[in-house]
């Protein structure tokens, strides 16, 4: 078995993707994601890799762009207001396909908003965020071991299916500091050698990548053909975590550091013989419709609670939605609630637990 170690959940993060081969990362200074980029240039270059601090977030995405093209494992991190200029370099690599691994430790916002813990990035996150039609693998971690495992988990999703993927953690998981076990490391030598990177490199084939197509037709089939792709990764890629949903008085729906609060709700709720279930998309893209809707389905209260003002919720209603579909009526106790805090304001176990308490007349 192997040994634990005591990490932030941003060191995480940093040592799990060299874990998983990343050979270059390019990155720009912004809390509370810094520990991060400080990780990276100590291990990137003892270990022979590439490590840049760009002029910019801009740069930094583009770079990644790049190294990527070149069939290098690449990765950037940064926190909310820093995501939104990387999202052009982000619509490019999707338009590209190509894979690369970008983390978002988010902050509160909008604007420069607080350097303090948010899930306001919901949307931008799921949405593909940038312009175009596309959408990137996002992951949420609740904890400083799932940050390297989802970060680990990343590279290989981005090889596997040539697309962006996210890996969105807010800034208190990024700060935390806990035990946990780390992947075994990659050999660099073993990591696949796609035939479709640019260059005569390694005696492959030249090979021309852009996100251009100016023929209309021709670009839609393109965009056809990736949304088909999507399609294969709803169907293999979806994860979540569910506890005691089934048999639960009200349905607790949230992610990363919120499920974390909304566990600790439920043992407050089993004093009071309450029973409140945890439901935890993982993949917040592609969303656990379907396994979310079969609980709402079965005359459960929701409460989803969330640090932004109402993003998960709107994906909640589309998992009523989608169970009203399958089984032909709309449940009339499906009632879908919404605690909410924004601007780095973290929910507390007692008012989610209250919250709930109100909502079933208790």
């Amino acid at each position: 078995m192997s040994e634990k170690v005591l990490m932030k959940g941003n060191d995480a993060i940093a040592e799990a993707a060299i874990l998983a081969g990343c050979g270059a990362f390019y990155g720009y200074p912004i809390t509370p994601q810094n520990e991060l980029i400080a990780y990276m240039s100590r291990h990137m270059l003892e270990r022979g890799r590439v490590f840049i601090q760009a002029e910019s977030e801009v740069a930094a995405i583009n770079m990644v762009y790049g190294s990527s093209c070149a069939g290098v494992r690449s990765m950037t991190s940064s926190s909310s207001p820093g995501v939104s200029l990387k999202q052009e370099g982000m619509s490019y690599a999707a338009g590209a396909d190509i894979p690369l691994v970008m983390v978002n430790v988010a902050r509160g916002g909008p604007g420069l908003g607080s350097i303090a813990p948010a899930q306001s990035d919901y949307f931008q996150s799921t949405r593909g965020g940038g312009h175009g039609d596309y959408y990137c693998i996002v992951l949420a971690p609740k904890s400083v071991q799932e940050c390297a495992d989802y970060t680990y988990m990343a590279f290989d999703l981005a090889d596997k299916y040539r697309m962006p993927v996210i890996v969105l953690a807010d800034g208190m998981i990024g700060q935390m500091i806990e035990g946990l076990v780390l992947p075994p490391e990659k050999k660099m030598s073993d990591l696949p050698r796609p035939d479709w990177v640019v260059g005569k490199m390694a005696g492959r084939k030249a090979n021309h990548i852009t996100s251009i197509n100016l023929v209309p037709e021709q670009l839609e089939a393109k965009t056809k053909a990736r949304f088909a792709r999507y399609e294969k990764i709803k169907a293999a890629e979806i994860r979540y975590e569910e506890l005691g949903c089934a048999g639960a008085d009200l349905v607790l729906v949230a992610y990363g550091t919120c499920a974390r609060v909304c566990l600790g709700a439920r043992k407050l709720a089993e004093k009071e013989g309450i029973k409140l279930g945890v439901f935890r998309p993982i993949t917040l893209w592609p969303f656990p419709y379907e396994a979310l809707g079969k609980f709402i389905s079965m005359d459960k209260p929701v409460l989803t609670v969330e640090m932004s003002l109402g993003q998960l919720v709107e994906d909640v209603k589309l998992s009523a939605y989608e169970a009203a579909c399958a089984t032909g009526k709309v449940s009339p106790n499906a009632r879908i609630n919404l605690l909410g805090h924004s601007g780095g304001m973290i929910p507390t176990e007692e008012e989610v637990f209250a919250e709930a308490k109100k909502i079933l007349g208790k």
